[in-house]
């Protein structure tokens, strides 16, 4: 028997989530999208502010609240079937290893954590529970990311080349990402999108981080760690990705994947909130297309609640969270000793599948925030998650 019939989904055909972490990816975008889902509910809050829980709940209808230390609790309280955990990247096996083991579903941000040996202690967790896990890489169900996946599996640009990418804006000093060193910064943060879209777009995973270069700017008041990377990926068949992240820059999120034939920029290409867009180019023939506002926090949820309901495994799974981790580590190793980093050889045979993980959700608008803030600074506020 599946998880979800012993918890009674089949009947109700809603998901009961607790929301871990009520900070602003939790109330800015992915609380809106709960609603238009169909499939799932707010069942439950868990913070360490019951002043946040309070105003919040008054926006959702919930009353129940938990504090960190009251999560066993929760766990055992026969309310919830599954969670969406989006503490700091440093606290995510701290939550979802309970939760899993107690059989309760997760539904995590990325990164999956800071080490792929945290990763692999919540991979071990998943498959010893049975109950389903998905890294919250929400740009794998989004319509622009999808077609452009599809294009160039068609071969419209012929042989791949290169992947570039620039993912850069301004993070406020007062934000706790500018406070918690190097697994809060940039490379956790903001890596992971550009080496996830060189993952998709290559449909293969790099041996060797050639190259990994950081500096910091005293002048943006963050904290201790390189506030702007660049980094060199080294893929089979002789393909490259670059890409540089900041946390001190004017906001720009694109990526261009250039083939023997032809190449495609997606700009804007990593955040919510406003259309993607893209420019696709063959031989000398442009075209631009600009792609619907989607909810990308309401359309992933979806699907993990399908996924629930339905007894499917999702697509990124802890397996794909792992994938970016073990680059991650090797940017780290290769910023920490100045030399490059073969990784250890890994292949990954689940990929997106396009036409079953599309979601069109409209877009929501975002309520107004209870004690957190978006991280960005001044004019240049844009969502990081």
């Amino acid at each position: 028997m599946s998880i979800a019939s012993t918890l009674g989904l089949t009947s109700s055909r809603k998901v009961r989530y607790a929301f871990v972490a009520l900070g602003d990816i939790t109330q800015e975008a992915m609380l809106p999208g709960v609603k238009h889902t169909g499939n799932s509910e707010i069942v439950a809050f868990v913070t360490g502010d019951p002043e946040k829980a309070r105003g919040v709940g008054e926006q959702y209808g919930v009353t129940d609240s938990y504090s960190y230390e009251q999560f066993g609790d929760l766990l055992a309280s026969g309310t919830i079937d599954a969670i969406y955990l989006a503490t700091p990247n440093w606290r995510h096996a701290e939550f979802a290893i309970p939760a899993l083991k107690a059989g309760i579903h997760v539904l995590v941000e990325k990164p999956l954590e800071i080490s792929v040996e945290k990763s692999n202690e919540i991979i071990a967790a998943q498959k010893a529970s049975g109950a389903k896990l998905m890294v919250a890489y929400r740009l794998h169900f989004e319509p622009c990311t999808l077609a452009t996946i599809d294009l160039i599996r068609a071969g419209d640009l012929g042989e791949l080349l290169t992947f570039s990418s620039t993912f850069t804006q301004m993070v406020s000093p007062e934000n706790h990402r500018a406070k918690n060193g190097i697994e809060a910064g940039p490379i956790f943060d903001m890596g992971p999108y550009p080496i996830n879209a060189a993952r998709y777009v290559f449909g293969d995973e790099p041996t060797e981080v050639v190259s990994a270069v950081g500096t910091r700017h005293p002048q943006a008041g963050l904290g201790g760690f390189d506030d702007t990377v660049a980094v060199t990926l080294r893929f089979p068949k002789d393909r490259l990705a670059q890409f540089v992240i900041s946390y001190y820059g004017n906001t720009l999120d694109s990526y261009t994947v250039v083939g023997t034939k032809g190449s495609v920029e997606v700009n804007p290409g990593y955040m919510y909130g406003k259309p993607l867009e893209r420019i696709l180019t063959i031989g000398e023939d442009k075209r631009h297309d600009s792609f619907k506002n989607t909810d990308h926090f309401g359309g992933e949820l979806k699907y993990f609640s399908d996924c629930i309901l339905d007894d499917h495994e999702p697509e990124p799974d802890s397996e794909e969270g792992y994938a970016d981790l073990r680059v991650i580590e090797g940017i780290v190793r290769a910023l920490e000793t100045g030399t490059s980093q073969v990784l250890e050889p890994f292949s990954r045979a689940k990929r997106i599948d396009t036409k079953a993980q599309e979601q069109t959700l409209t877009a929501q608008k975002s309520p107004k925030l209870i004690n957190t803030a978006n991280p960005g600074k001044g004019k240049d506020k844009v969502p990081l998650n």
